[in-house]
């Protein structure tokens, strides 16, 4: 559980963190001129609004409000994505290809947390109440029991002589 209340704490540092790093590496890596060109237009800007995102998604769900911790997946997805942007910042000869498995994780960890978003905002359970104040789960309804109409019996009423 500590680890996931690190992740929860580290989320929105890391907007800031990750960024400075690619600057950072770029001094200490002598990175270019394409690769600053690169970094100060595209990287810097992308990576900062791309965690605020993924973080304002993480924290939009209510277990991770309730509990301060995030999801095991969040955990590796964040894990990936932070390591390919860290691996980045070292300006190898090999810097777009990393850039692009940078972003194709970022997408993937995009997808996954509004999949757990989703799931996690639909409603689970019905709760009904009744006209006296209780409430009771109504049992769920068949579809092939809903299709088949109720059969109707109608009973219809014979005059009979008057005072008998």
């Amino acid at each position: 559980m500590w680890l996931r209340r690190a992740f929860f704490l580290w989320l929105m540092p890391a907007a800031f963190v990750l960024p400075l790093w690619l600057l950072v590496g770029w001094v200490a890596f002598d990175g270019g001129g394409w690769a600053l060109l690169w970094m100060l237009f595209i990287a810097l800007p992308s990576v900062l609004i791309v965690q605020l995102v993924l973080t304002l998604l993480v924290r939009a769900r209510g277990t991770v409000r309730a509990q301060r911790a995030v999801s095991w997946w969040d955990a590796l997805g964040f894990t990936l994505w932070h390591l390919s942007v860290i691996s980045l910042g070292f300006y190898s000869s090999m810097w777009v290809a990393q850039a692009f498995v940078s972003a194709v994780i970022a997408v993937g960890l995009f997808w996954l947390l509004l999949w757990q978003l989703w799931s996690e905002a639909r409603p689970r359970v019905t709760l009904v109440r009744a006209g006296d104040g209780t409430a009771f789960i109504p049992p769920p309804e068949r579809p092939e029991e809903r299709a088949a109409e109720p059969e109707v019996v109608v009973i219809e009423e014979k005059p009979g002589p008057p005072g008998a």
